[in-house]
């Protein structure tokens, strides 16, 4: 069964408003206000909670790892609270993810999100019922880019990994492709924009409209 994995943060939904938003809460918390704007620093928020942490205090020349651990529980803590405030699909995301299911395709998340908070977002988005599975940072001992997380979220979903492709946003989904060794896409309209042609995917994704052409181009037709 072909397979088509996702990642989930920056690719099939822009969470990065809400992401900042518990960062900010977290500094506001520490006494430094908010020190991360939504926009500018999106491209980061994609990268994890931890990165987030590390930027704002970097700013607020306060940067201390100790810091980092005590303040990331909290940050979980409130983001897993206001968890879809700002966050949306991308446009045509959900036409185009139930299209390739339609088609006869199987599909997947595997995300660095916490499992737990995923499946809260999917659900709060209305949309978990489109993934035949979800693997997130803890469903096992280790996280993308190793490849176990991306090989369960195919075979959980019930493909073939020799017949699936990985679309994402970063260079971890990059990284993870290429130590399962199969193709990946990555999106052009997060953060980085075009930026992501430097990772030298197999292919690009500019719009949810071109989903099912990129794909029988990557795997083919199911």
């Amino acid at each position: 069964m072909k397979t088509v994995v996702f990642d989930l943060d920056g690719t099939l939904a822009d969470t990065s408003g809400d992401l900042i938003a518990a960062a900010n809460a977290s500094f506001e918390r520490l006494g430094h206000g908010a020190l991360l704007d939504p926009v500018a620093d999106a491209g980061t928020a994609f990268r994890g909670g931890r990165a987030m942490l590390r930027l704002g205090l970097e700013r607020a020349g306060a940067l201390d790892e100790a810091t980092v651990d005590a303040a990331y529980p909290d940050l979980l803590d409130w983001y897993g609270e206001n968890i879809d405030v700002f966050t949306t699909m991308y446009p045509g995301s959900v036409d185009a993810v139930d299209a390739l299911r339609s088609a006869g395709y199987k599909v997947s998340v595997c995300t660095n999100k916490p499992e737990g908070l995923a499946e809260t977002l999917l659900q709060r988005l209305g949309v978990r019922d489109l993934f035949d599975a979800l693997v997130g940072a803890d469903t096992l001992p280790v996280r993308k880019p190793e490849p176990a997380p991306y090989v369960a979220a195919v075979e959980r979903a019930g493909g073939v990994v020799a017949t699936s492709y990985l679309l994402g946003d970063t260079v971890t989904d990059r990284k993870t492709a290429r130590a399962v060794g199969v193709p990946c896409a990555l999106v052009t309209f997060g953060p980085d924009g075009h930026g992501v042609s430097k990772l030298e995917p197999e292919a690009l994704l500019h719009g949810y409209e071109d989903l099912a052409d990129v794909t029988q181009r990557l795997i083919g037709h199911p």
